[in-house]
């Protein structure tokens, strides 16, 4: 009895802590851009500079431990999901570059692939072949720094490889098919600059199935045309959402979140009323397992709101911003909310 209660214990610590393994580790960046030397520049003709593509065996081809049916369906997807993940390069460089990652660098990749690309981008596989590309991501200190310039230059950096790779995949990939662009966090930085640069007003936003523009305060203002979706089926527009504890407001949430237009991803609305448990189709946590019916929330005021995972011991988890789970609280919802959006374009 008493092993079993601990096991449980360890399943509430490690829920709140198991998905952080690559959290923030605010190391800051001092040296200014120009003074450091920079990546090379990956070419996108190369696999190996793809965290994800469907021809490949690859993280994005993982299936979560389900009492329901899930397979990889990317070899008959109808649809693609072009993914940008997160900042992940956040800890004191071991090598000569700085500002920006190397796409080289294999211990980083490897960090990659067994977060980012195997939580977030596996979501998708259901109904979507996954293209994610390995890109010269900046460093977490441009979250940080008061170098705003070296900030600046090290995003715009990040931004020339995220939209090299994209257009080498509608050169050599796409071949007219619908797109889903889905993102976290830095990822979303790029991904905004993406849908505007090639789809607001412009002829390849009618092939835009969905853009997922999460952990990241994002409003209307940043489109001509792409606009927020508050409805599950909708098609052409994008989603958003940055989730916290219950009540909890960040120190920095006049930085843009008290402008964030979101949605809740349990039921795709911008209700404020808490959803039922029985309407959550799954979290992805400990053991990349599904475990469904545990989460609550609500949108307010530019956040997402959350009650403490109902789970065993829920007592016990203090964690207050979810931003390292933003994905993967809602993994299940993500994949069938996908699986729908793709479904209404194609019909």
């Amino acid at each position: 009895m008493i092993r079993i209660i601990f096991k449980k214990i360890f399943f509430v610590i490690s829920f709140a802590v198991s998905l952080k393994a690559n959290a923030q580790s605010k190391v800051l960046i001092i040296n200014d851009f120009e003074s450091g030397p920079i990546p090379k520049v990956p070419n996108f003709e190369d696999k190996t500079n793809w965290a994800a593509l469907p021809t490949l065996r690859d993280m994005a081809d993982q299936i979560p431990q389900s009492k329901i049916n899930l397979s990889d369906n990317q070899a008959n997807a109808a649809a693609d999901v072009f993914y940008i993940y997160p900042t992940i390069y956040t800890e004191l460089p071991e090598n000569e570059y700085t500002w920006n990652a190397s796409v080289e660098d294999k211990k980083l990749n490897s960090k990659i692939d067994n977060s980012a690309i195997k939580n977030q981008a596996s979501v998708f596989n259901g109904s979507c072949k996954v293209y994610a590309p390995r890109y010269r991501q900046a460093h977490y200190s441009v979250f940080l720094t008061k170098d705003l310039i070296s900030a600046k230059k090290a995003l715009d950096l990040a931004y020339s490889d995220v939209k090299s790779a994209f257009e080498y995949y509608l050169s050599h990939f796409n071949q007219n098919r619908p797109i889903v662009i889905a993102a976290h966090s830095q990822g979303t930085l790029h991904a905004i600059r993406l849908l505007q640069e090639f789809f607001d007003d412009k002829p390849l936003q009618n092939r835009l199935v969905t853009a997922y523009l999460v952990g990241m305060p994002v409003n209307d203002s940043l489109f001509k045309s792409i606009k927020l979706t508050a409805k599950s089926d909708e098609v052409g527009k994008y989603v958003s959402w940055n989730t916290f504890a219950n009540g909890y407001i960040p120190d920095y949430y006049k930085n843009g979140l008290h402008k964030a237009q979101l949605v809740n991803p349990i039921n795709w609305t911008n209700d404020t009323a808490f959803t039922d448990y029985s309407l959550h189709r799954g979290t992805v946590g400990l053991k990349f397992k599904i475990s469904p019916k545990i989460v609550s929330a609500r949108t307010s005021g530019g956040l997402l709101w959350i009650k403490k995972p109902k789970v065993f011991g829920k007592a016990m988890i203090k964690t207050k911003i979810w931003h390292f789970a933003d994905y993967n609280l809602f993994w299940m919802d993500i994949r069938e909310n996908v699986a729908l959006r793709v479904k209404n374009f194609i019909d």
